[in-house]
């Protein structure tokens, strides 16, 4: 891996773990105005943003240790579950631009994230596949 890689690599896995900790953290206290976001303006239970917040705070775990690449893989996944579907609840909704802003970033430093991570933190298939196209 390139020191460049690398470089992309904790910046973009730093600011998304920092975004998922932010996010899941208000969401598991439950603040007065992301209950009324999620419940009144997108319908969702409020109860759905504990689930919510406990998923990320596990995933930003999960991507920050060493090892474990397959968690990491389902953790990757679990934000673009978690992030696109944000961007399509706030589309259905009628939500301003403005509302995409916040999840479609995050998802964008998921995509980045994943991508760049280092060797050790590949399955092992998926980083014999890149190393034999770099």
């Amino acid at each position: 891996m390139t020191k460049r890689n690398k470089i992309i690599y904790w910046i973009a896995t730093a600011w998304l773990a920092l975004g998922m900790l932010s996010t899941g953290i208000v969401q598991l206290i439950q603040m007065q105005e992301e209950v009324d976001k999620t419940s009144v303006g997108l319908g969702y239970p409020a109860y759905f943003l504990t689930i919510l917040g406990i998923w990320k705070l596990l995933g930003v775990i999960a991507i920050l240790i060493p090892k474990f690449p397959l968690l990491k893989e389902w953790a990757y996944a679990g934000f673009f579950f978690v992030m696109s579907g944000a961007i399509i609840s706030h589309i259905v909704s009628g939500d301003a631009f403005i509302d995409l802003f916040g999840p479609l970033l995050l998802l964008v430093l998921t995509f980045v994230s994943w991508y760049f991570r280092p060797s050790d933190r590949k399955l092992t298939a998926v980083a014999k596949l890149q190393a034999a196209h770099e």
